[in-house]
């Protein structure tokens, strides 16, 4: 019975084995797995005589239970891993694409924030102080003026401004008007209709439309600085960029157009102000800014540029050269 024993452990211990081998055995080597397979089984067979030399009924065939394994060919890899490892790189390919569209949309943004501030910086005017004593309708040879400290900072949009251009002389002038021109300024009636601002800004657009352009220009900007929250106000501040243009002082009558946009873009005259940028640019010989303001103009006013305002703009276009 010992023997007995001893030879069921011997056999099961080499069937185990086998089926460790065959478990083992690569399917890229079949035809030499069949080979070793016969020599195992031979092998077995021998083992079994030994154990058991009386022969019939003592024999049996080994029993491997479990569903038989197919495995994938050498080499070939794992299609849960693969199938992970595309999708995260799908996923970072995806992110790249983000970022990239992120990076350009911000270097096109800093791109027109910079050529805006350059459009500002060049819109600067001198700081000469107008006499706070100015009576309405004074003569030509008195002292011109930029916008109150109160104006807003020289950019379209968030940023640091960049300080104003150093001032520069004014233009000499006669020690004093002729008799001529003191007889034409009196002769200009003030309005007298109970609204003191409406009042002073009529008186300057008298002025300004008989071409007393220094004389408007300080009649106009005593009405900004005294009612800045007049009915009129967008008004006042264009007509008083439009008498310093009109006086051939592109630099000083920039600051203005631009205070009276900036403050309202709402305003009665905000419009008309920017496009009057525009030419103030013109004048000054940058026509790159010229054609910035311009376009801002036709994209945030575009009823006045295909409107009231259109064969101005037009003109200011062709000008400047503007594409």
């Amino acid at each position: 019975m010992r023997v007995i024993g001893l030879g069921t452990r011997c056999l099961a211990l080499a069937v185990a084995g086998l089926g460790l081998t065959l478990a083992a055995m690569p399917v890229a080597a079949q035809s030499d797995a069949e080979v070793r397979l016969r020599k195992v089984e031979g092998e077995v067979r021998a083992l079994q005589r030994r154990v058991f030399p009386e022969g019939a009924g003592r024999n049996f065939e080994p029993e491997i239970t479990g569903a038989p394994t197919v495995a994938q060919p050498v080499g070939a890899p794992s299609t849960s891993a693969l199938t992970d490892v595309l999708a995260r790189l799908d996923a970072l390919e995806g992110q790249l694409r983000q970022l990239t569209a992120g990076h350009e949309e911000n270097s096109n943004a800093l791109r027109l924030l910079q050529d805006r501030v350059k459009l500002l910086e060049a819109a600067g005017a001198p700081a000469v102080a107008l006499p706070a004593t100015a009576p309405a309708g004074a003569t030509a040879g008195s002292a011109t003026t930029r916008p109150p400290a109160s104006a807003p900072s020289n950019a379209l949009s968030a940023g640091a401004a960049s300080p104003p251009p150093a001032a520069r002389p004014a233009a000499a002038r006669p020690s004093g008007p002729s008799a001529e021109r003191l007889a034409g300024v009196q002769a200009i009636e003030k309005p007298q209709t109970g609204d003191a601002g409406s009042d002073e800004y009529n008186y300057g657009f008298r002025l300004w439309d008989a071409k007393f352009y220094p004389e408007a220009v300080q009649q106009l900007t005593m009405f900004v600085e005294k009612y800045p929250r007049h009915s009129q106000i967008s008004f006042g501040r264009n007509l008083l960029g439009r008498a310093y243009l009109d006086d051939g002082k592109p630099r000083e009558a920039a600051p203005w157009f631009l205070q009276n946009y900036q403050n309202d873009k709402n305003g009665a005259r905000a419009g008309d102000s920017l496009l009057y940028l525009g030419e103030a640019m013109v004048a000054l010989k940058d026509t790159k800014r010229a054609c910035i303001a311009l376009a801002e103009f036709a994209e945030t006013y575009p009823a006045l540029a295909t409107g009231r305002l259109k064969g101005q703009f037009d003109a200011s276009r062709t000008r400047a050269k503007c594409n």
